[in-house]
C-alpha cells in the first residue's frame, strides 16, 4: 500500500497558518492571565466581603480553564506542524488512513479521522 502525501507547495502554506495561530494562542494565553484576579498586585487577601471572594475565585476558575483550552489547541498545532516535519500530515495518526480533505480544511491541526476522533472522545467520556 502506496503512502499518499501532500505536496510541500500545500503544506507549506498550512504550516504558516499553524505557526501563525500558535503566535495568536500565546498571545491570548498572555492576555487572558491578565484577566486573572489573583494576578491582581491590589487585591486585598483579607477579604471581608464573601460575594467578593466568590467573583475573584469564579474568574479565576474561569481564566484557568480558558488557558487550558489555549494549551490543548497549542499542543494540537504543535503535534500536526510535527506531523508536517515527517511527511505525515493528512494521515490519521491511529488507523493510518488520510484524513479528509474536507475536515482538514475546516480543523487544519486535526491528527485523527473523524471516526478514530469520535471513538477517543466516547472513551473519554
Amino acid at each position: 500500500m502506496q503512502k499518499i502525501r501532500f505536496p510541500s507547495q500545500i503544506l507549506l502554506p498550512v504550516a504558516n497558518f499553524l505557526k501563525a495561530q500558535l503566535a495568536k494562542l500565546k498571545i491570548n494565553r498572555k492576555k487572558i492571565s491578565s484577566e486573572d484576579p489573583f494576578n491582581d498586585k491590589a487585591r486585598t487577601l483579607d477579604n471581608a466581603a464573601t460575594d467578593t471572594e466568590a467573583e475573584e475565585q469564579f474568574g479565576h476558575a474561569r481564566v484557568l480553564a480558558i488557558k487550558k483550552e489555549l494549551s490543548n489547541k497549542s499542543e494540537q498545532i504543535k503535534k500536526a506542524l510535527g506531523r508536517i516535519k515527517q511527511g505525515k500530515y493528512g494521515t490519521c495518526e491511529v488507523c493510518g488512513k488520510m484524513i479528509d480533505t474536507d475536515r482538514l480544511a475546516i480543523t487544519p491541526e486535526a491528527t485523527k479521522c473523524v471516526s478514530c476522533e469520535k471513538k477517543a472522545e466516547k472513551k473519554a467520556k
